[in-house]
């Protein structure tokens, strides 16, 4: 193929990728700002600490008084999850549902002090503008269809990074590196600053656009390991009997899964029924205490009867690339400096963004006033 169709074929895989996904691109940066900073936001909102202060070394209570705390107040819901939210200490969160096999989004959060058992809030996520960007930018409140579909539009921008560069490689065996030539028509000048910014921008698109559509893929992803991995660790109950009776304590759970993972801190609990365990186990989800690890998570099956050690193991690598690319996305890696920069990058991909819809509307003008001054031309005329 000739340099010539070679450029020609770069610029078609180029407009059309960029076309089809620019509108939704241009939604995910703008939802994406705030979102970078949801922590920060929530803390300029002066809300104190959920858990009062009491005396130094106040004991905990048992997880289990806890668990019945919520059982008793909320008598006709049932408990599917439990965690630990490293930016409220001294409270412990469970999910309640109105049973274990309603849909995900049917749940209530109710969070206790985890020293005194007392019920300190529950609160209301679904709802709110952080609310509303969170779910703009997950799936365009379309559930797992809008998520695949955005991974779709991340998959066309990335093909759409890459042409580009494509097509400014030649440029540059032409010109200077990063050239504006501003005394020329305003559509050259914005072209110019356009390919500029994109390739000073291409490995942060590239991570973040790879990363959003590994993220879309969190559900599949969660479903391949529930039929894979976590069905290995539960074949051997394949065909057991329902649970009856009295199951095994919270706190043994809880103290069988830490001498499993020793060095690890707990991140949550999956109870028996949800998705994450399985009919006779409690899951406890063990995680590192680094800032890779703690991204990082590793199931302990405890049998719910017995409260004995099932199995234990390390997740699929396939699984722990959605969890390191979560905080990779949003720049949750290096604090406020990260996000700062991260934010930069997003205001210039809006600007990327924004100058290759008005190239394209600006060539196809120029297009129409070329043919329509050619047509003109061409016209016969006649004198008398």
């Amino acid at each position: 193929m000739s340099t010539v169709k070679q450029v020609k074929t770069w610029f078609l895989i180029h407009k059309w990728t960029s076309l089809i996904c620019t509108a939704f691109l241009l939604m995910l940066c703008l939802t994406g700002l705030p979102l970078i900073f949801s922590e920060e936001i929530e803390a300029l909102e002066g809300k104190p600490p959920l858990a009062p202060t009491l005396p130094v070394g106040t004991p905990k209570a048992p997880m289990e008084r806890l668990a019945q705390t919520v059982r008793a107040q909320f008598p006709a819901k049932v408990i599917r999850y439990a965690y630990w939210d490293e930016h409220e200490p001294n409270t412990m969160t469970f999910t309640l549902s109105d049973s274990m096999t309603a849909p995900a989004d049917n749940y209530k959060l109710v969070i206790l002090d985890n020293r005194t058992a007392h019920v300190l809030e529950e609160p209301k996520i679904q709802e709110g503008f952080m609310y509303v960007m969170l779910q703009l930018h997950i799936n365009m409140f379309m559930g797992l269809g809008g998520e695949l579909f955005l991974g779709f539009m991340g998959l066309l921008f990335v093909v759409a990074i890459g042409s580009g560069l494509m097509l400014y490689s030649p440029i540059m065996r032409r010109f200077n590196f990063g050239m504006i030539r501003t005394e020329r028509s305003t559509r050259l000048k914005w072209l110019d600053l356009h390919n500029l910014l994109g390739v000073v921008t291409v490995v942060w698109a590239t991570v973040v656009g790879f990363t959003g559509v590994i993220n879309t893929l969190a559900e599949v992803v969660q479903g391949i390991w529930q039929q894979g991995q976590l069905a290995e660790m539960i074949a051997p109950y394949k065909g057991a009997a329902p649970l009856r009776g009295k199951l095994a304590s919270l706190d043994r759970v809880m103290k069988v899964a830490e001498q499993a993972a020793p060095g690890m801190e707990p991140s949550f609990v999956a109870y028996p029924g949800t998705l994450y365990s399985s009919q006779h186990h409690y899951a406890v989800f063990m995680k590192g205490t680094t800032p890779l690890t703690e991204r990082l998570a590793k199931p302990a099956l405890i049998d719910a009867k017995t409260g004995e050690l099932t199995d234990i193991r390390d997740m699929p690598w396939y699984v722990n690339a959605v969890f390191i690319s979560q905080p990779l996305h949003f720049g949750d890696y290096g604090g406020l400096p990260l996000k700062i920069i991260w934010a930069l990058f997003d205001v210039i991909t809006i600007v990327i963004l924004g100058s290759g819809l008005y190239l394209w509307f600006a060539r196809n003008k120029a297009m129409k006033a070329q043919l329509s001054r050619q047509q003109s031309t061409a016209q016969p005329s006649f004198s008398r």
